[in-house]
């Protein structure tokens, strides 16, 4: 059974840093793209970035260009989401999702393994 696992996140203040990690249980990470969504209270799951297999393509929603960074190691099969100057409105769940391709996807119907999520909240 493959497992998708995000760390990090917590409770930060506004401003400040966090940085999210996704590992799989199995090498997914070799051949496929994988991307980061959030999910906030009383809102619809949405796209936040993604990096292809190889990194060589990186894709961000414009709410959060130039703020947060997703980055991947390719010897230890992790995915990073470093997220910086946090602002109230990133309060939400967080999932790791790996595509069913090699590059990632803004679309949830081509997400093949969904992490369980984690929660940043973010206080002002």
């Amino acid at each position: 059974q493959v497992q998708v696992q995000e760390s990090g996140g917590g409770l930060v203040q506004a401003g400040t840093s966090t940085r999210l990690s996704c590992v799989s249980s199995r090498n997914l990470f070799s051949n496929n793209g994988v991307s980061w969504f959030r999910q906030a209270p009383g809102k619809e799951r949405e796209f936040v970035a993604g990096i292809s297999w190889n990194g060589g393509t990186i894709t961000y929603d414009d709410s959060v260009k130039g703020r947060f960074t997703i980055s991947r190691d390719r010897v230890r099969h992790v995915v990073y989401l470093q997220m910086d100057d946090l602002k109230p409105d990133d309060t939400a769940i967080y999932y790791c999702a790996v595509s069913r391709s090699a590059v990632a996807t803004r679309r949830m119907d081509v997400v093949q393994y969904w992490g369980q999520g984690t929660s940043v909240t973010v206080s002002s």
